[in-house]
């Protein structure tokens, strides 16, 4: 199975940073290392202890999908079976979420602990099962191509419907709906419609706007396939659009293409960035290019790596990654290009089938 595999690297991790047990909740991760999907439930993992925890509603379920996990049914608050659970392994160093939990959980967590002797330190291990997630196996790059076929499929869609006169919620709607019927499990994140000058926010809410001639229609949208997650934007126009808004265009898509060229294993996200960006800055549109080049995508729409300014991750074989430079103007109107794409033989392989032409 794929979890026994991945138990083993995070405890090989585990060990090198001298972590004797974490305790995690995260759904993602979770779900990543044990292959339950329930909504609620925690896992402890040591060195030779697997162990899922979570009340009367996933017992079962858990069984069946976390085959290889000790099953503990938990009721009550914390204070009621913490302590219980992590007595057995009386471990000195404990792993946490710390980008997931809340300070209001790290308190009662440390009250709970400071009762068993020798008390565990919580130590962060975040980063740890990021960079387990980061670096794909061929399943998980399966699911994320299926993902994306949805989404592409819905763009070819999203050209047919789109006319002046529709707005842009009922746009989103048919694409939700589109992706759905075509298999996408619950989207990863709420579709961006956005037109006219609406097209100069990069995370526009589509409202009750009417999509009006000739102007940029921003379409960022993601399907989700056995879990994993895809992301594809493009820019759309009804009609021929005026000169300045083509010049955009080409810039932007210019700037994907550099992105592409030069991505290679070993590459950080940083110089990722610089390479578009230097593209669009020459064209003089510098300060309307005011987010990142890209970020990971796989069970959540953003994880490591991240590429953008001062972003030391490094570009390695299997990890999955949007490339999605843009220029904004308020007022007027913008432009994104958005695909997913693989680090395949030390090269960026695009994932995105949609046409940008």
């Amino acid at each position: 199975m794929m979890t026994d595999n991945r138990l083993k690297k995070l405890r090989r991790e585990m060990a090198a940073a001298g972590i004797d047990a974490a305790l995690i909740s995260q759904p993602e991760n979770r779900y990543y290392l044990s292959g339950f999907k329930g909504s609620a439930g925690y896992l402890l993992i040591s060195r030779d202890r697997a162990v899922l925890a979570t009340d009367f509603r996933y017992t079962e379920q858990a069984g069946a999908q976390a085959p290889g996990y000790e099953i503990i049914k938990i009721s009550g608050s914390p204070n009621q079976w913490l302590l219980e659970l992590v007595s057995g392994l009386r471990p000195p160093r404990l792993g946490f979420e710390e980008d997931f939990t809340t300070a209001a959980w790290y308190r009662q967590t440390s009250e709970i602990l400071s009762r068993q002797s020798p008390k565990p330190r919580l130590v962060p291990i975040d980063g740890i099962i990021s960079a387990l997630r980061a670096v794909k196996e061929p399943e998980e790059v399966e699911l994320i191509s299926r993902a994306s076929a949805i989404s592409d499929a819905a763009l070819a869609y999203a050209e047919e419907i789109l006319r002046p006169g529709i707005s842009e919620q009922q746009m989103a709607w048919e694409l939700e709906k589109f992706m759905r019927e075509h298999g996408s499990e619950a989207l990863p994140f709420d579709i961006i419609v956005a037109s006219g000058p609406n097209a100069a926010m990069p995370h526009a809410q589509p409202s009750p706007r009417i999509i009006a001639a000739g102007e940029p229609v921003l379409i960022d949208m993601g399907a989700r396939a056995g879990g994993y997650c895809s992301d594809l934007s493009r820019t759309l126009f009804t009609g021929k659009p005026d000169s300045a808004l083509s010049q955009i265009y080409s810039t932007v898509l210019d700037a994907q293409h550099t992105a592409m060229s030069i991505i290679k294993e070993g590459i950080s996200g940083e110089q990722a960035d610089l390479a578009a960006r230097k593209v669009i800055e020459k064209a003089g549109y510098g300060e309307a290019f005011g987010h990142s080049l890209g970020h990971g995508v796989g069970l959540a729409p953003h994880e490591v790596p991240r590429l953008g300014p001062g972003a030391g991750d490094l570009l390695a074989n299997g990890m999955v990654f949007t490339i999605e430079p843009g220029i904004y103007l308020p007022g007027y109107g913008g432009v994104r290009i958005e695909d997913l794409a693989i680090m395949e033989n030390g090269r960026a392989r695009a994932i995105s089938k949609a046409r940008k032409d």
